[in-house]
């Protein structure tokens, strides 16, 4: 028979986050250890059963664990563990299907067993190591590319939507990042969209909240980004080692570090910016400048003299300032631990809930 799993350490020891994630860590490893065994065990004497069994209850006392240490832990974090136990529970169920008996006639999807995901979880692996950049303070989470975003997006309606995978195509790696024709969605592009350095194409996007930020932490930067038809969304786009250009964005928050920083046809948004050159903008009105949050800060940025309140209006010829900007008071900005606490997002908190904390309403 099977033996109970049981967990490294007790919960009722950890004291810290940090404590929390090695032993998170040490329990998905020996659940999904004790899974991989499974198909060995023999079916005579009901031993695969019980072994089945006895994951699906270590299972249920790790969701149980994230949900006692909650106090010690943050609830971006929480929501991050939450994914990595329903990726645990959906290979247990996979597991299952394929021990089940098949029926003698049954019709052909098209798709391979090994093809189908779920949608609304992230792999173990993914939410072992976004966990990992969560705790040295890194923000992103799920699983991002260059290629175009496809899967089923998170209905705004929903109270704990999971921020949107963007997949993969091929096996290559892609150089450009292009996410367009979303609508009430968070999505978070994870580090190891990093190797996208090439350019970025974001388009059509209504009522999102967007972070490119993670991959452009370090060192990576992309070469250039456009953004168009934008409206009443919270973009965070991370570095760019060119020119970030918009055009008909309404109603929204930018928060990007570029050499250059252009806007065409567009008003009603807050940019946090960092910049070498002196920003323009052309046919925008009521836009609002301020400088970039300290969390999206990197270490090479505190040492540009930072040209965010130098802004050129190209439609504005008069010698007095251009009534179509301003810069954004001090009391007015997004304060740091609405960026750090409420835009990661997390359970009970969706798209509305952190468009309304930055600042852009109840959307």
């Amino acid at each position: 028979m099977a033996q109970p799993q049981s967990f490294p350490e007790s919960v009722s020891e950890i004291t810290n986050s940090e404590k929390f994630f090695s032993f998170f860590q040490r329990a998905v490893a020996d659940l999904t250890q004790q899974m991989d065994t499974l198909e060995s065990r023999g079916t005579s004497g009901g031993e695969r059963a019980d072994a089945v069994d006895h994951c699906q209850a270590g299972i249920a006392r790790l969701s149980d664990a994230v949900k006692d240490a909650s106090s010690i832990i943050p609830a971006y974090d929480q929501r991050t563990y939450g994914d990595a136990t329903k990726a645990l529970s959906n290979k247990l169920q996979e597991i299952k299907a394929l021990f089940a008996p098949r029926p003698k006639f049954a019709f052909k999807s098209g798709v391979s067993f090994a093809q189908k995901k779920n949608a609304s979880a992230l792999s173990l692996d993914d939410a072992a190591a976004l966990t990992d950049q969560r705790r040295k303070g890194a923000l992103g989470y799920g699983t991002g590319s260059s290629a175009e975003s496809s899967l089923a997006t998170t209905p705004a309606q929903l109270r704990s939507p999971v921020p949107e995978r963007v997949d993969e195509e091929s096996s290559s790696q892609p150089t450009s990042v292009k996410i367009d024709n979303h609508d009430g969605v968070h999505i978070v592009l994870p580090p190891s969209a990093g190797h996208a350095t090439s350019s970025g194409t974001l388009s059509n996007l209504r009522r999102c909240v967007l972070d490119m930020s993670s991959p452009t932490s370090t060192d990576q930067s992309l070469a250039g980004l456009t953004l168009k038809n934008i409206s009443n969304s919270l973009i965070i786009c991370g570095h760019v080692s060119g020119a970030a250009h918009l055009t008909n964005v309404r109603n929204s928050m930018i928060v990007v570090a570029s050499r250059q920083f252009r806007m065409h046809e567009s008003q009603g948004c807050d940019v946090y910016l960092v910049t070498s050159g002196r920003p323009i903008i052309e046919d925008c009105k009521n836009v609002r400048f301020a400088p970039l949050p300290g969390l999206y800060m990197r270490k090479e940025d505190h040492q540009v003299k930072n040209q965010w309140r130098e802004v050129d209006d190209f439609k504005w010829l008069r010698n007095e300032p251009s009534p179509n900007w301003k810069a954004l008071e001090v009391e007015q900005r997004v304060k740091e631990e609405v960026w750090r606490d409420w835009v990661p997002g997390g359970p009970e908190v969706g798209v509305s809930d952190i468009l309304k904390a930055v600042g852009l309403g109840a959307v």
